[in-house]
């Protein structure tokens, strides 16, 4: 652990401020971690929880996304949290392990658009872009303004993999999903 999560007992009224958003942040070690940075916790926080609250992707689909972000960049705290986030969505346990299988792999577990919300997320994670071929597949059933809220939701859970596993931030129980 690189940076260890910041102890309540040591936040002051701008850590305070920056985390009030969030529900219970003491006892999460992404949001005790942040903590060290206010100012950045507050500013990408509210980004955050726009894509978690009020984007206009259907939050199946975003959990999907997230888990791939998660498998592809290998950042257990992101996967462990978003597991159960998407098993609230519907996504069966079947379909959580066709997340981890290769393009196309997946055993017949996923339809063809979750496939393709799968292979938008290796796109834009491998290449930082979507294909004609992709774009036009999610438009089969996501607006502009959805896809533009996908390509932002994978950026940010990128972005906080990539955080999370430079930090070092471990999961709040030794138990690991992934």
């Amino acid at each position: 652990m690189r940076l260890p999560p910041l102890p309540a007992d040591q936040w002051d009224e701008a850590t305070h401020t920056a985390l009030s958003a969030m529900r219970d942040p003491a006892a999460n070690n992404a949001l005790s971690t942040l903590a060290h940075h206010p100012a950045l916790a507050k500013a990408f926080l509210r980004f955050n929880v726009h894509l978690l609250t009020s984007s206009t992707l259907p939050a199946r689909v975003r959990e999907l996304a997230i888990l791939r972000v998660a498998h592809r960049r290998e950042c257990a705290y992101e996967w462990s949290h978003h597991v159960s986030m998407a098993k609230a969505e519907g996504i069966t346990d079947d379909q959580i392990a066709a997340v981890l299988a290769d393009a196309g792999e997946d055993g017949g577990h996923l339809d063809r658009f979750d496939q393709t919300v799968l292979t938008a997320v290796d796109e834009l994670d491998g290449r930082s872009g979507l294909s004609d071929e992709t774009w036009s597949a999610l438009g089969e059933r996501l607006n502009d303004q959805q896809r533009m809220d996908f390509v932002f939701t994978v950026g940010c859970y990128a972005l906080l993999a990539m955080a999370f596993n430079t930090f070092g931030v471990q999961l709040e129980n030794a138990e690991q999903n992934h």
